[in-house]
């Protein structure tokens, strides 16, 4: 319904918080109640001097009638209920709350930035955790003089044959303890205050590789036309400052020029239109391979699509993120993926829609596929390389829909076939 549309909504709305009766308010502007009623309903259009007698009967302005609410009130409102998976129906229906329960819909969309904040700086800290040596450490410090000083704590209490003697050189034990504890919190928090944010806490050539492909936007059209070489490029970016981080961005760009000459964007992008979203259709039609299509399929900028590519040992060889489907910039993503089933039948394309826990509940349409990589040789197994396509999903059959994590720590699923370690997110960790 449009927001124009939904003026008496908003009329019944402000007359039920004013404390005023249907009847005394039609009373006050000279019109029958069966009248109001149809109004205050949205079956008579309103305007010019009747809006302005109800605005002022209800001591508001008569933008506040005819408007409603904002429109960034009314998007956060649609963008909680896609991510909490509700039909298009109710989604469409955020303009009437807006309208109807202005004050509401204000909390509920707070809420929502709030959580989808929260689980930002959930993610980012795991990573930071998994990454940051610095981090890592100072916190084992933390933990383990804690634990110190409740052994010594433990025996001074439960003890009661212990000597003088040796009671002092408990308390001693739990003095030192305890400085060092408070010496150490006090460097972390120096540290945290430092102003080191998660960008320059990592110096990996991991870290070096994201920066250079963001700089980018995951686009090269040097290389899809021909006109720059992967060499210019690495020489041109001072994000790669290491020998391994050049390496992994020659490997890359590599891969694009080759999957340039075979299959073209245009050609991807003509193809997409004629068949579809369907890479097995489109890598038959194009005569190139699935993984092929999977990578170009990912580089229009149309799709919004997400790609991720490992080896055969699972290690996360590249990354490209999705709106909504978090991949985790270090360690282990969720062993559930579809990626990595791909593995183990390779040559096999699957199609999978998935729900991420921890993120809202936005449905991924996945395809999968894994193929060798590299020359074939005797007596050798062959490189084997899976990626996984992320597309929004257009539609999702709940029942069909396969709930997976970003990482076991900030994976609220429990119990979980694959989990490897606890969640921060769990109860009682």
């Amino acid at each position: 319904m449009a927001r124009e549309g939904l003026t008496g909504s908003r009329i019944r709305e402000r007359r039920s918080v004013a404390g005023i009766r249907q009847a005394d308010l039609a009373r006050m502007l000279g019109i029958s109640a069966s009248y109001l009623n149809l109004i205050e309903h949205n079956r008579r259009r309103i305007g010019g001097k009747l809006l302005l007698d109800i605005a002022r009967a209800l001591g508001v302005e008569p933008s506040v009638l005819t408007e409603g609410a904002e429109a960034a009130l009314i998007a956060s409102l649609r963008e909680a209920a896609t991510q909490a998976n509700l039909a298009h129906t109710e989604a469409d229906r955020a303009d009437e709350l807006a309208g109807r329960f202005p004050a509401w819909a204000e909390i509920l969309a707070a809420g929502h930035r709030r959580i989808a904040s929260l689980e930002r700086t959930v993610e980012t800290l795991s990573d930071r955790l998994t990454h940051d040596p610095n981090l890592a450490a100072s916190v084992h410090e933390l933990l383990t003089t804690a634990a110190a000083i409740r052994s010594t704590a433990a025996i001074l209490a439960h003890d009661g044959e212990l000597t003088d003697e040796w009671r002092n050189r408990f308390h001693v034990n739990i003095d030192q303890d305890s400085r060092r504890l408070a010496d150490s919190s006090k460097e972390l928090v120096a540290y945290l205050d430092a102003g080191q944010g998660v960008k320059d806490a990592g110096t990996s050539p991991q870290d070096e590789l994201e920066t250079f492909l963001t700089d980018h936007s995951f686009a090269f059209d040097g290389l899809e036309n021909g006109t720059d070489k992967p060499e210019a490029l690495i020489a041109a970016a001072p994000a790669l400052r290491s020998h391994a981080a050049r390496h992994m961005a020659q490997g890359i760009l590599e891969q694009t020029v080759k999957d340039a000459a075979e299959a073209p964007l245009q050609a991807i992008a003509d193809a997409f239109k004629a068949v579809g979203r369907d890479p097995v259709a489109i890598a038959a039609a194009l005569g190139v391979s699935v993984a092929m299509v999977l990578r170009r399929m990912a580089s229009l900028p149309a799709l919004d699509a997400g790609l991720v590519v490992c080896d055969r040992a699972g290690s996360l060889l590249f990354r490209k993120p999705a709106a909504g489907f978090v991949i985790p910039r270090f360690g282990s993503a969720c062993a559930l993926w579809p990626l990595y089933a791909a593995l183990g039948q390779p040559g096999q394309v699957s199609r999978t829609a998935l729900v991420q826990l921890g993120r809202g509940r936005t449905a991924f349409d996945c395809f999968a596929v894994a193929e060798s990589v590299g020359q074939a040789t005797y007596n050798a197994a062959p490189l084997v390389q899976a990626s996984m396509l992320v597309l929004p999903a257009t539609h999702a059959d709940t029942a069909d829909v396969q709930e997976v994590g970003a990482s076991c720590s900030v994976c609220p699923r429990e119990p979980c076939p694959g989990r490897r370690e606890p969640s921060i997110l769990a109860s009682g960790f």
